[in-house]
């Protein structure tokens, strides 16, 4: 128990120490339209791979069959449903922060006719804008901190590395997240302490919510179920993400194919290998 809490606080410091320096990088470094896409890419195919890899078949294996793939399916379905609910309330995940993008970036959609962004951050941004951004956003990473508190909750960490996959695809997607609230904010006037006070409380949203999962439900009695549910739920909601909100933009782009689809697979990959470093009983319940 103490080593797989002592792994969790190390995540949690990784993860929020991540965030917070993603959120500073807007005005220090400037992304790459195409590097900002190939990131977009490997994420998805991450968190894809995480879910399928890590999240379901963990879930199933908690609560055994035949009543634990019911119960996943449905719970991943659920998860799947909140998410998109919030992508589609919110609006959130603005991702792109090139300069090309900024100046009505196009590309050719699928069906051949040009698809632009008309996001154009630095013109179009109401001084409130980041609210509901945050909002989106502040849950979606909430949802995160569930998974990495779950997946650390349905195992020991005495032989490997638990939860390294979510802890990897967290880690890799906060940074953008971050940029994301900063950047809106910034383009909206807000000054920089605001922007700094906003940035630390979004980096430790998800150690938040991966710490209130383990040391409540994750540790009560009779959790079990609970923690199944939660791995099948954040595996819908990594899902959502992967398939409905950053592929669909990487597809729209008719440049860098290959570059983009080998990101992809790499991603799943990564995902897949992720299982050699953690412990075997993780897989062999």
């Amino acid at each position: 128990m103490a080593s797989t809490t002592l792994l969790l606080l190390a995540y949690c410091v990784a993860i929020a120490a991540c965030s917070y320096l993603g959120g500073r990088l807007p005005g220090r470094v400037t992304m790459t339209h195409t590097g900002t896409q190939l990131i977009m890419s490997t994420v998805s195919g991450l968190m894809l791979g995480v879910a399928f890899y890590h999240l379901l078949p963990h879930s199933i294996a908690l609560r055994g069959e035949p009543a634990g793939v019911d119960s996943a399916v449905w719970w991943l379905v659920v998860g799947l449903i909140v998410m998109l609910l919030l992508l589609r309330l919110f609006n959130f995940h603005e991702h792109d922060f090139s300069a090309e993008h900024g100046q009505q970036h196009e590309h050719e959609h699928h069906g051949g006719e040009p698809h632009a962004h008309a996001t154009e951050v630095a013109g179009n941004v109401h001084g409130l804008s980041w609210v509901g951004l945050s909002i989106g956003l502040g849950l979606h990473t909430l949802i995160d901190g569930i998974a990495l508190g779950a997946v650390m909750s349905g195992g020991v960490a005495a032989d490997g590395l638990l939860g390294v996959g979510v802890f990897l695809a967290i880690l890799l997607h906060k940074p953008l997240d971050a940029m994301s609230i900063v950047t809106v904010m910034q383009a909206g006037g807000w000054g920089s302490a605001a922007r700094e006070r906003a940035n630390i409380l979004f980096a430790l949203l998800c150690p938040l919510g991966a710490l209130l999962f383990y040391f409540g439900l994750g540790m009560a009695a009779e959790s079990v179920p609970i923690v199944a549910a939660a791995l099948a739920f954040s595996a819908g909601a990594f899902i959502c993400i992967a398939l409905s909100d950053l592929l669909p933009e990487v597809h729209f782009h008719s440049h860098d194919k290959v570059k983009l689809t080998l990101a992809f697979l790499l991603g799943i990959g990564i995902a897949y290998g992720m299982g050699i470093l953690e412990p075997s009983s993780f897989h062999n319940h």
